[in-house]
């Protein structure tokens, strides 16, 4: 077991210790999608969705799961979060949510940021579920990360 970060030498899950790593600037940017019916696309364009505006509900939650990513995923630290913005962009077959998460910390946002994403879209599902049942989550994933030991890194196009 010996090379996995979360598993210590008797087999069992562990927190990295990242104690003596210096802070510094980290960012990262996720996405991710929700089709769906073009009705239901165009009740969240327009504002008619039954529950309320959809997109501003959706941003909020996103923001408030990408806070609190640490008490959802087990092994992942707290960190204190500098910036999250979430653009949920709406067409006329669903809805592209992109997350950009940073921090000045000891380990990275990447976790923040997809935590971010997938809130929003399930937010997204829960306030249209009404109009159309059958949508659809995909394609939730780190399109980028900056900073840390390991550096930059982007996703292939």
């Amino acid at each position: 077991m010996s090379g996995l970060t979360h598993i210590d030498g008797a087999g069992a899950a562990r927190m990295v210790d990242v104690g003596g790593k210096t802070p510094s600037a980290r960012e990262a940017v996720a996405t991710g999608r929700i089709t769906m019916s073009a009705e239901a696309a165009l009740a969240i364009a327009d504002g008619s969705a039954k529950k309320g505006d959809v997109i501003a509900v959706a941003r909020v939650a996103g923001i408030m799961a990408a806070k609190r990513t640490s008490d959802l995923v087990p092994l992942c630290h707290p960190l204190p979060l500098t910036k999250i913005t979430l653009d949920l962009d709406v067409d006329a077959s669903g809805v592209t949510a992109t997350a950009t998460v940073a921090t000045d910390g000891k380990t990275g946002v990447e976790m923040e940021a997809l935590t971010a994403v997938s809130v929003a879209l399930l937010t997204v599902y829960d306030m249209a579920k009404a109009i159309d049942k059958a949508m659809v989550i995909d394609g939730v994933r780190l399109l980028e990360k900056r900073g840390g030991k390991s550096g930059d890194w982007t996703a292939p196009r």
